[in-house]
């Protein structure tokens, strides 16, 4: 992959040579075909469809998206709302909040084609939890490197992310990366792995006060701020499109080590990341329901350490 300007991930420079940095292998052309893209799965410990959606749900979802923004005054007025040009005085970042009550972001998450996909993939009928993760990235660092697992662990491990961007990303503007085959190395993170965000030791004063106190985590969830040391201890290339598109779309492996590029535009970066899974095998219950727990009160688990 040729770069023309220089790639961040928490203002870390990534190594653009082709050792350090490449390109997702494209699924499109086996979606018919279930057990290569189960094999693939396998293999690559991902499956990258370009153009899965049709883009006009997705500018539709995108549309609602910025409208919402563009009424709490954080864009730029000199450009359309659509265009998602963040005010310089603002920032944003994770935005729940804008998948709430949105029927077009749901249509995109948990529409026929997606549960679909999935249904053909997992081979029999499927579930997805029922909180939607959304994110605005406006101008700064990306989100560290990290596997999904820790936040997610108390149901079946054998969930999937599906990662969906709202609109061009050109690598300049964020999108996500992928640590190559670390899903093959789990036991090279088999601690970090085993770790649940939300359980605390009940006889360590100091982890009550910070996870039922302040509501806070265990643990910070990442494996470290520093992605190109990581790349280097587990070895691999950092994966990504050269340019995200609207209708593409990511799924990968709890155990995917990922995380995102910095965002070097104002130019916000809309995102969506949800979960889908067997409906035979047990959920997570802080995201199911009505009214998940999420990470609230109501997740958190004491323990003797």
């Amino acid at each position: 992959m040729v770069t023309s300007a220089p790639l961040f991930s928490v203002k870390h420079e990534l190594d653009p040579s082709p050792e350090a940095f490449g390109e997702l292998r494209s699924s499109a052309d086996c979606l018919a075909q279930p057990d290569v893209l189960r094999q693939r799965l396998d293999d690559d410990g991902y499956l990258f469809v370009p153009g899965f959606f049709n883009p006009d749900l997705i500018h539709a979802a995108r549309v609602s998206v910025t409208d919402r923004l563009a009424a709490e005054g954080v864009l730029d007025p000199a450009f359309p709302a659509i265009e998602a040009m963040c005010r310089p005085d603002k920032a944003l970042g994770f935005r729940g909040d804008l998948a709430k009550n949105n029927p077009a972001v749901d249509r995109v998450v948990y529409g026929p084609e997606l549960l679909g996909f999935y249904a053909q993939l997992f081979g029999e009928p499927v579930r997805h939890f029922d909180h939607t993760w959304f994110r605005a990235i406006s101008h700064g660092q990306g989100t560290p490197p990290h596997c999904d697992l820790v936040y997610m662990s108390r149901g079946t491990h054998q969930l999937l992310t599906a990662w969906i961007p709202y609109g061009e990303v050109p690598l300049e503007v964020g999108g996500l990366i992928l640590l190559e085959d670390s899903h093959h190395k789990a036991d090279r993170i088999k601690n970090y792995l085993e770790v649940d965000v939300d359980l605390y030791c009940e006889n360590n004063p100091k982890h009550v006060d910070k996870v039922v106190g302040k509501g806070g985590w265990s643990h910070p969830g990442w494996l470290t701020f520093n992605p190109t040391v990581l790349r280097e201890r587990l070895g691999g290339r950092w994966l990504t499109a050269t340019h995200w598109r609207p209708g593409d779309f990511l799924t990968f492996k709890m155990t995917m080590v990922h995380a995102s590029l910095d965002n070097q535009t104002h130019r916000v970066r809309l995102s969506s990341d949800t979960r889908y899974q067997r409906a035979s095998q047990p959920a997570d219950a802080r995201w199911v329901g009505a009214d998940p727990a999420g990470h609230g009160p109501r997740a958190k688990q004491g323990m003797i350490c």
